[in-house]
């Protein structure tokens, strides 16, 4: 019998419906790679065997009695940003310790009601603050890719570095995730995984721990392109609880694959070629285009001149909204408690135990750029920037652009502990410098593998289109994977 955690979500379907397979052999076989990689990887902070035993249980009987939803008996892995009702839902953080909501967030309550079976919750950088997965209180996630010949552990990306782990380690089927700055598409860059941020406003924020309200979207984390479009069907919805969610109808995303680009404009964005990028990067950027050229779109050149503007303008906007949404974390209703000797006391220890060291930086960057006498100087300018890069993309749209191709990260993965990276915080932060531009204009973006560099480690490319317009996204990234081919790592966990 093949192994069943190879599956991808579409033909586990398939199997699935064809009674070939079970529910719970699918949940067993996902329960027992866990048990064996979890040790080494650290993807998961949670695992509910239990729960996902009821769960696929539940699918079994629903299929047997043809009533089978979208995601049947489908296990997935939830990133531990999102509220689970009964279950551990921290954020990674330890002032969240011991929490569990008694409310399940929209988009997990809408996998459950397609039928997907939930395996536990991922690991990742506390609060979303990070791009390596290293700033979890839980501990760096390890990535399952290794460059050739070496046995240096490597960071997965962050902030969703556990469940873009998780899916290239075929611990999960897929997994949810959350993107402010880059969090979903430089993840799957780094792990040769699929990952679309959707436009803001399509799923709903509800119930999802917030960092930095107006640009936190979730959107999934998949093997390929098929499942993504697969499971961002299911997790899109409007939601009544979220002002800030659209009313649109959800298209069948998976519809959208193998249709033709003949016709298309891919913009290509001349700002995107920073000084010191790797000539891999630029090689696989000219790769992406001659792909999509061959099937029939047509390259044009464009300027976005604001986004040389876009990773200070967002170092200002994410901080500022993430001072405001964690000042509800104080150990008085639940979470962590430091005892002091009067209120103001225990507010001060509790944060100070409670706060890892970025986002104790970030909550320090924000306060003071909300603070009085800064905040015209920065946060107000920061929104006037952001309204800047919003309108070069609205200027190349409106020229006829259909998408625009970029690279999703300026390097392949880097070791855990970076010492370069570890001593100075900024350079950290560029790692975001391709993927912030698309959270500050609220635009849907796709990272999809396109090639290994010389070290053997995936690269990824990157799709922005339109406001919901995901599925011009789906069928462009679906040719690239298609010429680029997949990618998995080979196993020493």
């Amino acid at each position: 019998m093949t192994d069943l955690t190879r599956l991808t979500i579409a033909e586990a379907r398939t199997r699935l419906a064809a009674k070939d397979i079970t529910a719970v052999e699918l949940t067993e076989a996902y329960i027992g790679a866990i048990e064996a990689a979890n040790g080494a990887l650290n993807a998961y902070v949670t695992v509910t065997p239990d729960k996902a035993r009821e769960m696929a249980r539940a699918s079994d009987a629903r299929i047997a009695a043809g009533n089978a939803g979208a995601l049947e008996g489908i296990p997935l892995g939830i990133k531990d940003l999102f509220g689970t009702e009964g279950i551990h839902t921290q954020a990674c953080s330890h002032i969240l310790d011991g929490f569990k909501p008694r409310y399940e967030s929209t988009v997990t309550q809408n996998l459950w009601n397609d039928g997907a079976v939930m395996l536990g919750k991922l690991n990742m950088d506390e609060f979303a603050m990070g791009s390596s997965n290293e700033s979890s209180y839980y501990g760096p996630v390890i990535n399952p890719w290794r460059a050739t010949g070496s046995n240096l552990d490597l960071v997965p990306g962050g902030s969703s570095g556990g469940s873009a782990a998780a899916v290239a380690a075929f611990l999960c089927a897929g997994a949810t995730a959350t993107d402010t700055g880059g969090s979903i598409r430089q993840p799957a860059a780094f792990t040769g995984t699929v990952g679309i941020k959707p436009t803001y406003g399509r799923c709903s924020r509800w119930g999802i721990v917030a960092f930095a309200s107006s640009l936190d979207q979730a959107g999934p984390i998949a093997r390929d392109v098929r499942d993504a479009a697969i499971l961002l069907k299911s997790m899109a919805s409007v939601d009544a609880k979220d002002t800030t969610s659209v009313d649109l109808p959800v298209p069948d995303y998976e519809a959208s694959l193998g249709q033709s680009l003949k016709g298309m404009k891919i913009g290509i964005p001349k700002e995107y070629r920073v000084d010191g990028m790797p000539e891999e990067i630029e090689t696989l950027w000219q790769q992406g285009i001659a792909w999509l050229k061959d099937a029939g779109a047509e390259i044009v050149d464009i300027s976005l001149p604001h986004t040389k503007y876009a990773l200070p303008a967002y170092y200002i906007v994410a901080p500022a909204e993430a001072s405001s949404n964690l000042a509800r974390y104080d150990g008085v209703r639940y979470g962590l408690r430091v005892d002091g000797k009067d209120i103001a006391d225990m507010y001060e220890k509790t944060r100070a135990a409670g706060f890892g060291q970025e986002v104790k930086r970030r909550i320090m960057i924000g306060t003071y750029v909300l603070s009085a006498g800064y905040y015209d100087a920065y946060y107000l300018r920061a929104q006037k920037v952001r309204t800047l890069i919003k309108r070069d993309f609205e200027l190349a749209f409106h020229a006829g652009v259909d998408a625009i191709l970029t690279p999703a990260t300026p390097s392949s993965a880097f070791g855990i502990a970076d010492e370069d990276l570890a001593s100075d915080p900024v350079k950290m932060y560029l790692n975001d410098i391709f993927t912030v531009t698309v959270n500050m204009a609220g635009l849907p973006g796709i990272a999809v593998p396109a090639g290994l560099d010389h070290k053997g480690l995936p690269l990824g490319l990157q799709l922005i289109g339109k406001p919901f317009e995901e599925e011009t996204l789906f069928k462009t990234a679906h040719v690239i994977e298609q010429a680029a081919g997949k990618f998995s790592p080979a196993k020493w966990w």
